[in-house]
């Protein structure tokens, strides 16, 4: 099985870093390939920059679709151009927001996100109530941090990230956690074993979705909202 995994900024360490993550839990005979949507912006921190990154999210699945990719991972938080892909693809996709959601939702009655800067907590609400979770999902949180503080070594992010999680647990008293970031995806391991609950990682639960929609012969519909883009 060939996945390609998609980085809609154009930050080549934050892809390094999630195709790390992805390999960490893919099986086998999961073939990962990184992608990097070079000209997007730096980050996706906002409406703005994910209009941005559209054009050039799309030419990776585009030719990713040509590769014969028979999965493709946006590994954004914020699902961006996430129905424009699918159009594309005939094969799953996944983005990490519904993959993330959606595990926590079959392991935990109730959770909380927890992502980077609070422009994006409406975002990560909107798409929470798209994906129909929002009764199960007791609150976004914002960690305070740029995207980009998460690639700079001897930052303090793990230790904010972790700071939320402590409230949100307190506050919210959610029993499981979604980190609201591509960027965070090598924190869930040691976070959950640190506060003693499930903490999903978008990356490793997109991940694990493709493979099982591939190894269950399923493909992107393409009768009504999916179908190919009309040719104009």
């Amino acid at each position: 099985m060939k996945l390609r995994i998609i980085n809609p900024n154009s930050t080549e360490a934050m892809t390094r870093k999630i195709v790390a993550s992805a390999r960490a839990v893919a099986a086998a005979h999961v073939r990962i390939e990184g992608r990097t949507a070079i000209g997007a912006p730096a980050s996706i921190e906002g409406h703005f920059d994910e209009v941005m990154c559209a054009p050039h999210l799309l030419r990776e699945v585009a030719e990713a679709e040509a590769d014969r990719a028979d999965a493709i991972v946006v590994a954004c938080f914020d699902d961006p151009a996430i129905g424009a892909c699918r159009e594309i693809a005939s094969g799953p996709v996944i983005g990490l927001c519904e993959a993330g959601i959606k595990a926590a939702s079959m392991i935990a009655t109730s959770f909380s996100v927890i992502t980077t800067l609070p422009r994006s907590v409406p975002v990560i609400e909107d798409l929470v109530r798209r994906y129909g979770l929002d009764h199960q999902c007791r609150r976004v949180r914002a960690a305070a941090l740029p995207v980009l503080a998460l690639e700079e070594p001897g930052s303090n992010a793990r230790a904010v990230i972790g700071a939320e999680i402590a409230r949100a647990m307190a506050e919210d008293r959610c029993e499981a956690i979604v980190l609201g970031c591509a960027g965070m995806a090598d924190l869930a391991q040691e976070l959950s074993a640190e506060f003693g609950l499930p903490v999903v990682d978008g990356v490793a639960a997109a991940t694990k979705f493709a493979e099982a929609l591939v190894g269950a012969r399923l493909t992107t519909s393409k009768t009504g909202a999916y179908a190919a883009p009309l040719a104009k």
